[in-house]
């Protein structure tokens, strides 16, 4: 295995190389365009490499057309304008992905498919998820020179003299993945997973078997790939796996993270979706299952995908600049520019949420008490010298006092299937819009802590009057769901509910809108995609899987192990099972007025019902756990 390619790098991206290095890796015999639509699918099709050989250059300059039904562009790719075409992009990694289980009789090497990122585009307009990435960075690079001309305080308080000192800007990012290992058929144990999860049983203890060995072959893999892993180790969900007798890993319930080092944001992006693969392809290849879904176990910890986004000045002299550091790191919690990119998430949110946050399954993450974020708030640390990396706040500042190229920001609230192209280009549109207001303003940094520490009530030159942004404590155990709701605005509850926010808060979606980046067709293919999937989840999984959940309360006491307890509790369970599932002459179920609600478009009701039923079948279950255990 040593013999295998891993990685094409853009400085071979010509005829000639790439002529040399595939007739070397004979075992390479697909190629594969990777287009990421708006809901984050990436597309896979194999195209021998017979064809691509034939004539490289053409490939590379044109595109290959696809079918639109094929991909997520809602309302752009239409039935009577379904062309779609793929366009290499020559100037990212390419990746060749292994078939373990399909070895080449020639080579006796694993068959290999050469992934080449790629551009979506319709009417000649790029319109995925990677190309409003890329045009966000070229827009907030050009944008931030201009400010930094207009503007030269900004960098003249960081040690930059002019703009004219600067090469290049330079954006990076990063994220960790959290995920959830299992063996097949195995069912949760919500008491025991629950009871671990409080214990902190799990949380970095030692990996075991199977699952050690599949969590080593993967960064192995991460290492060949250039992705270069940072960190692996168990996360705070999971419960203790049993060994049998054959010395196979029986019932395996497991959370684990693994994150690797930042790149460019195009490159992060791209990294995220093979890290996935990789993570699949591996433990799945030992019998294992793999989900990264963002609340997979209904009452216990859920996953999460921390976006880390930073920005640096390349200087002429080739020094590099962190464009968030102040000058003294013991005097400040970052400079001007890293207090007005703090800014703009905080005040833009609302627009950015819908972003980060799109289906049911994140919705089901972000609830108080798991160490997800609810709440539009920042911590930047107890003092100057003191980082406090406060876990209950929306957007964290990550500092090291002794190194000031660490600063930057952790965005808390993405989950593994959030689209990570669409969350970072979402931060540095918000952030610029930030930056812009504090360079207007010319306050100093001690005005700027100021701002961003105001009490609601208090008035701002840019951030909202009646909310607050910053707090150092812990806000779900420091304030009660009303005085959050008070201090930090009241968070969405349902995909509808945020999505609702891209037609309400015209100004901040005009925010996401600047240089182009995200047009309005792109805002309304999304927010039409994002609703259509949440009243399909709805429709035809969440009501059939709660229907069974009602169904397997089944009545367990008799006459001779009853008491009026368990007839008081029963009936309650009896009474919830009818309102939720039970259609009368007279009444409908809320399953039916749920489904005939989502039949006529009537998505604000929609929204409602589904939150009475999220209410019924938590209160259904707590209830009849309490009625088991009480049955002897």
């Amino acid at each position: 295995m040593q013999k295998l390619l891993y990685t094409i790098e853009r400085d071979n991206h010509n005829e000639k190389n790439l002529r040399d290095i595939l007739s070397k890796n004979k075992h390479i015999k697909f190629v594969s365009l990777m287009g990421v639509d708006l809901g984050g699918n990436a597309t896979d099709e194999k195209i021998p490499m017979e064809l691509f050989l034939d004539d490289i250059d053409n490939f590379l300059e044109s595109a290959v057309q696809t079918d639109g039904s094929s991909v997520e562009l809602y309302n752009i790719a239409t039935l009577n304008n379904a062309k779609v075409d793929l366009m290499p992009d020559t100037e990212c990694t390419w990746f060749i992905d292994y078939n373990f289980e399909h070895i080449d009789e020639e080579t006796n090497l694993p068959v290999g498919t050469l992934r080449i990122p790629a551009f979506l585009i319709h009417e000649n307009k790029k319109v995925c998820s990677r190309g409003i990435l890329k045009k966000s960075e070229k827009y907030f690079k050009n944008s931030i020179i201009e400010l930094f001309r207009e503007y030269p305080h900004l960098i003249n308080n960081i040690g930059i003299e002019k703009a004219d000192d600067i090469e290049d800007i330079i954006l990076t990012a990063a994220t960790e993945l959290e995920f959830w290992v299992n063996t097949p058929e195995d069912k949760a144990d919500l008491e025991k997973l629950s009871v671990s999860q409080s214990l902190k049983e799990q949380y970095w203890k030692r990996t075991h078997g199977i699952i050690r060995t599949c969590l080593e072959k993967s960064i192995i893999v991460l290492q060949k790939m250039g992705i270069n892993p940072e960190m692996a180790h168990k996360e705070v969900g999971g419960i203790n796996s049993s060994i049998s007798i054959d010395g196979k890993t029986n019932h395996a319930m497991e959370q684990l993270e693994i994150s690797w080092k930042f790149s460019s944001p195009i490159q992060t992006a791209d990294n995220e979706l093979l890290v996935r693969e990789i993570i699949e392809d591996v433990f799945t290849s030992h019998g294992l299952e793999v989900t990264f879904k963002a609340k997979p176990i209904h009452g216990v910890a859920g996953s999460g995908g921390h976006t880390h986004v930073g920005v640096s000045a390349k200087l002429k002299d080739g020094s590099i600049k962190n464009l968030f550091a102040p000058r003294d790191m013991n005097k400040d919690y970052v400079s001007e520019i890293g207090y007005g990119a703090l800014m703009g998430i905080l005040k833009n949110y609302e627009v950015l949420n819908p972003i980060v946050t799109a289906t049911n399954d994140g919705f089901n993450r972000l609830v108080p008490g798991f160490e997800a974020p609810v709440c539009i708030v920042t911590s930047l640390g107890h003092s100057y010298k003191l980082p406090s990396r406060n876990r209950s706040v929306l957007v964290g500042l990550v500092r090291d006092i002794k190194n000031p190229k660490t600063v930057r920001f952790e965005l808390r609230s993405p989950n593994p299937l959030s689209n990570t192209y669409l969350v970072v280009a979402g931060c540095y549109q918000t952030m610029l819009d930030g930056i812009k207001a504090v360079a207007k303003s010319k306050l100093t940094t001690k005005e700027l802590e100021k701002e961003i520490s105001k009490d609601i009530g208090e008035e701002s030159f840019y951030l909202e009057k009646n909310r607050s942004y910053r707090d150092e404590n812990d806000v779900f155990e420091y304030y009660t769901i009303e005085e959050r709701n008070e201090r930090f605005s009241v968070p969405p509850a349902t995909v509808y509910e945020n999505m609702r926010n891209l037609e309400i808060d015209k100004s901040k979606v005009d925010v996401l809108k600047m240089g182009d980046v995200f047009t309005e067709a792109i805002i309304d293919s999304f927010k039409t995609g994002a609703i259509d999937k949440w009243t399909k989840e709805l429709n035809n999984r969440i009501i059939q899987n709660d229907r069974e959940i009602i169904r397997n309360c089944v009545k367990l006491h008799n006459n001779e192990n009853m008491d009026a307890l368990d007839e008081v509790t029963w009936n309650k369970i009896c009474d919830i099972k009818f309102k939720v599932m039970k259609d009368t002459l007279t009444k409908k179920s809320l399953f039916t007025e749920i489904k005939e609600a989502i039949e006529f478009n009537d998505f604000e009701k929609v929204s409602k019902l589904q939150l009475e039923l999220n209410g019924y079948i938590e209160d259904i279950q707590a209830l009849y756990a309490d009625y088991k255990k009480n049955i002897y």
